[in-house]
């Protein structure tokens, strides 16, 4: 196992376990019947828990994942988005490690251990996984996302101060004492309008949401090397430009959200004032308190 270089500085360290931490693994899916098929048998031993979490799949999903895995838990999401329902899986999540991947066969479950190994070894709060540096690789991304992925990497590490490899990337495991780090929206059904509308970090955006606020929160990430496959089957939700455009808006509103933080605390105005973006500064005013974190911002950013 390799892990590479730590990003930011540990805040919160680690107790000592009398007995093995609990995993859970957490799975979105949305009519993934012929992959999940080939990938559930792969997960490695000794997982205490698989969430499978419907996005409202019409082709067997979760019929085939009850059949592979009986001891199965199975969460419907409340609306649309990966990001939504990698918090509606949280929420279920009962290990004290969470990993989260893909239903596709992208993500390679074999490498659950690495991941898992690189948190009780190093310390870290946060593992990411990286298709960048040493060990990992990808036979997946095309030149387009490449480039847009370094780009957008690039900018973040410049604002956040970070030293991140791979930006947006899903593949990670974390203590679950990170989950209020992340302050993810756990709206229902009952509580949401219309619960067909993505909201403010729903989509393929929730990756870099997730690292952008775990840089803020001071927690300590150790990369992990990745080697991403082509799905199995079928033929990916993900789309470059529009997807792009949702990330790099997130890294925005997140900067002028943590920038309005600091002001409060006599902080960092002046970088404020360096942009003048008034409906970026609008959506992270309504971000300040952790029960609206990316709620306001719902309706306008999808």
């Amino acid at each position: 196992m390799t892990v590479c270089e730590v990003v930011t500085p540990w805040a919160y360290p680690e107790r000592q376990f009398t007995s093995r931490a609990t995993v859970s693994v957490v799975i979105p899916a949305l009519n993934e019947a012929r992959n999940i098929a080939e990938v559930m048998p792969r997960l490695p031993s000794g997982i205490d828990q698989v969430i499978l979490v419907d996005g409202g799949s019409t082709d067997g999903t979760v019929d085939v994942a009850r059949r592979l895995r009986p001891d199965i838990t199975i969460v419907q999401q409340t609306r649309r988005g990966k990001g939504n329902a990698l918090a509606c899986g949280f929420r279920a999540a009962t290990g004290d490690i969470l990993v989260m991947m893909d239903a596709d066969g992208s993500t390679r479950p074999e490498e659950i251990t690495r991941f898992i190994g690189a948190l009780v070894q190093s310390g870290a709060d946060f593992a990411k996984g990286s298709r960048f540096i040493p060990g990992g690789g990808s036979h997946d991304i095309t030149s387009l996302r490449r480039a847009g992925n370094r780009i957008l990497n690039l900018l973040v590490n410049s604002l956040c101060r970070t030293h991140y490899t791979d930006l947006c990337y899903g593949y990670n495991a974390f203590w679950r004492r990170c989950l209020p780090v992340f302050a993810l929206d756990k709206d229902t059904n009952e509580n949401v309008a219309d619960s067909a509308t993505m909201r403010w970090g729903d989509g393929f955006e929730i990756e870099t949401l997730i690292n952008i606020r775990v840089a803020g929160g001071s927690l300590r990430v150790v990369e992990v090397p990745s080697l991403e496959h082509r799905r199995l089957y079928g033929h990916s939700n993900l789309r470059a430009f529009s997807d792009g455009l949702r990330v790099l808006r997130t890294i925005l509103v997140e900067w002028r959200r943590r920038c309005f933080a600091r002001a409060e605390l006599g902080l960092e105005m002046g970088a404020i004032l360096e942009l003048h973006a008034p409906h970026l500064d609008r959506e992270a005013l309504l971000m300040r308190s952790p029960e609206l974190e990316y709620c306001g911002a719902a309706d306008r950013s999808s």
